[in-house]
């Protein structure tokens, strides 16, 4: 039956590959035929109706929460105008230096990051960092690769993050938080590489097509035209990481926490409740695909798990699961373009289902299959070209996602073999 079991998730992931059925539409899909198949009865204990959709559904209901919690940070970043601020600050602080504009672009990024993920995230940031980088001579890829670098640099220290890796993987958020610190330094070091490398080897590309730049106005002007927000409003992205990080308060008040000081830092007192409640309803719009998405995973988690898919699945998976540390390193790094293209070891996709089987079957301990599916989600957030914040960048930059694709992923590779290195080498 295990074999069977192994068949359906192929065929799963063939469905999401040729996009016959959207991706959180398939895990539902793939959830309730692996339970049969696990011999679940149709209601009762363990059983389909009430285990692996009732309670699967709402299985990830803080990392929702934490979702919904910063699209709305991320909403209130666009509205008050602190993102745009961060980034004109940065361009204008770079001038006509490309490689510092881009740095600073990187900067911003992965401030961003930290907050909200996804296409909000690149769109913070990128919509005056892309052009301002072309403008200064980036080439257009290079371009789009520094936002989704810098964002990359932040998810680290994404919040919603962690909530998602700790009620998944039943860890602590101390757990996660430990090895994030840890998978830090790597992504940053391949970030800046990637902007010192690919801004050099391709040199300056100059483009004619945009407007004259008009003459400046004043301070006050400015801030009106621009919407510059006030300079104590800029430190909001790290309000919630220097509550959850530096004081060890949980993730949903520290979320709430930076909600609360962009609205107090940049917003009348008169105009607070519309501005929560506008803010609120858009980041609903933002936070409701990816919302939907963490419903199927809890409910394939919830399959996966079952006694019967644990008995069948453990001895095949522990056949081809490699014990050895330095094994474990080599396989996983090789695999590491299955995480492209929403394949089976995209985490937010079928590799939850292959990391729950993992956990659950006692392969490896849950914080190794931490390690193992967070240094993936390096590679996926910035190389997939079927990624939202991958096509998003690279269209606004005027270039192809599988440009970016092949310009990044030898970047968030070694990434992801540091991330795997640092799993073997503390956790087996």
């Amino acid at each position: 039956m295990g074999v069977v079991i192994l068949l359906v998730m192929a065929a799963g992931v063939a469905a999401m590959l040729s996009r016959k059925l959207p991706t959180a539409f398939a895990l539902v899909l793939l959830a309730v035929v692996i339970a049969f198949l696990a011999g679940a009865p149709l209601s009762g204990k363990g059983s389909v109706l009430d285990t692996v959709l009732q309670e699967g559904a709402p299985a990830l209901a803080a990392t929702m929460i934490a979702i919904l919690l910063g699209s709305w940070l991320g909403k209130l970043l666009e509205e008050t105008g602190i993102a745009g601020t961060l980034v004109r600050k940065i361009v204008e602080f770079g001038g006509d230096r490309p490689v510092f504009v881009a740095l600073g672009v990187l900067a911003v990024s992965a401030l961003v990051g930290t907050v909200t993920g996804s296409a909000p995230a690149a769109m913070l940031a990128g919509l005056i960092g892309i052009p301002a980088m072309i403008a200064v001579g980036i080439p257009k890829v290079t371009a789009a690769g520094t936002v989704l670098m810098g964002i990359a640099v932040g998810v680290p220290f994404e919040l919603p993050v962690w909530q998602f890796f700790s009620t998944a993987l039943e860890l602590p958020v101390d757990t996660v938080r430990g090895f994030m610190v840890k998978l830090f330094p790597f992504a940053l070091v391949a970030a800046v590489a990637y902007v010192l490398v690919e801004s050099r080897r391709r040199g300056v590309e100059h483009t004619w097509s945009l407007k004259p730049v008009q003459a400046r106005p004043s301070r006050g002007d400015r801030r009106r035209l621009l919407g510059d927000a006030p300079w104590y409003a800029l430190l909001t992205p790290a309000v919630p990481l220097t509550l959850a990080l530096g004081l060890d308060v949980a993730i949903i008040p520290s979320l709430l926490g930076g909600v609360l000081y962009a609205l107090v830092t940049t917003t009348r007192p008169r105009e607070m409740n519309r501005r929560l409640l506008r803010t609120l309803y858009g980041g609903f719009e933002v936070a409701a695909p990816p919302i939907t998405l963490f419903v199927a995973i809890g409910i394939l988690l919830a399959a996966v798990k079952l006694p019967g898919a644990i008995d069948a699945l453990q001895p095949l998976v522990k056949a081809v699961s490699p014990q050895n540390a330095v094994l474990f390193v080599l396989v996983f790094t090789l695999l590491v373009p299955l995480c492209l293209f929403r394949g089976p070891l995209n985490v937010f996709g079928l590799g939850a289902g292959i990391a729950g089987v993992l956990v659950a079957t006692g392969i490896y301990p849950a914080v190794a299959v931490l390690g193992m599916t967070a240094s993936y989600n390096q590679v996926f957030g910035v190389s997939d070209p079927t990624s939202t914040q991958t096509v998003w960048s690279a269209q606004y930059a005027g270039v192809s996602p599988h440009q970016v694709m092949v310009r990044t992923l030898p970047y968030v590779w070694a990434v992801a073999f540091g991330g795997l290195w640092v799993t073997a080498a503390t956790y087996l």
